[in-house]
């Protein structure tokens, strides 16, 4: 309950947050989700889950991963005001329309940044070209892994946006649909991403470590 907590002190705040973090200890996994991130079809996963090879290298590669990642997550709330035609005025320049009708009607916005951390990306090196099959499977761990931990803070902002009598919008990243990924050149500086979460950007607006996520989650 601390995390809900500060987060619903953070929604009564009438003006930008500073940024806070949380550490998570895990995060629930989801198998098939972690598998189709593997590229192993749906229709294929009961199949795979069966072989014992197969389910042997599942058991390392989470192993590999309770000993490499770290659950980190910084977030801060902001005020949305809506400009004379109608886009949302964020603290970032864009001019997104689909971010615009996901955000409709919200007075409010969580912006945040999560990473798993370098280790898996580590990982992953040290097994694409020994053991593909483990790099794969290590590969889509990584990206479930993330989502997780974001469905996790996006659980407790729903808790706490809920508490207030708000209700929360699909959460939205950049680089998804007309929103650039060239938003998280200010985005990330935000949250102080580099110093306090270790997140830094490439010349072509990629994250470091890859399993990291930046989103924002409105609230009506």
């Amino acid at each position: 309950m601390e995390h809900v907590d500060r987060i619903i002190e953070a929604l009564r705040v009438q003006k930008r947050t500073v940024p806070q973090y949380f550490e998570y200890d895990d995060a629930p996994l989801n198998e098939m989700e972690w598998l189709r991130y593997s590229c192993i079809p749906v229709r294929d996963q009961q199949v795979v889950k069966e072989d014992p090879k197969f389910t042997a290298s599942m058991a390392k590669a989470l192993a590999f991963a309770r000993d490499e990642c770290i659950f980190r997550l910084g977030f801060l709330v902001t005020p949305i005001t809506w400009s004379e035609d109608g886009f949302p005025v964020l603290p970032f320049e864009q001019r997104s329309v689909k971010l615009k009708n996901n955000l409709e009607d919200c007075s409010t916005a969580v912006l945040f940044a999560a990473t798993v951390g370098s280790g898996m990306d580590r990982m992953i090196r040290r097994f694409e070209k020994s053991d593909p099959q483990m790099g794969l499977l290590l590969q889509g761990l990584g990206a479930e892994r993330v989502e997780s931990l974001c469905d996790l803070f996006n659980a407790e902002v729903d808790a706490a946006a809920q508490s207030l009598g708000h209700t929360t919008c699909r959460r939205y990243s950049p680089g998804y649909g007309d929103l650039p990924i060239e938003v998280q050149k200010e985005f990330l500086p935000l949250l102080d991403a580099e110093r306090r979460l270790g997140i830094t950007l490439s010349e072509s607006c990629l994250m470091a470590p890859s399993k990291s996520v930046t989103a924002i989650i409105g609230i009506r």
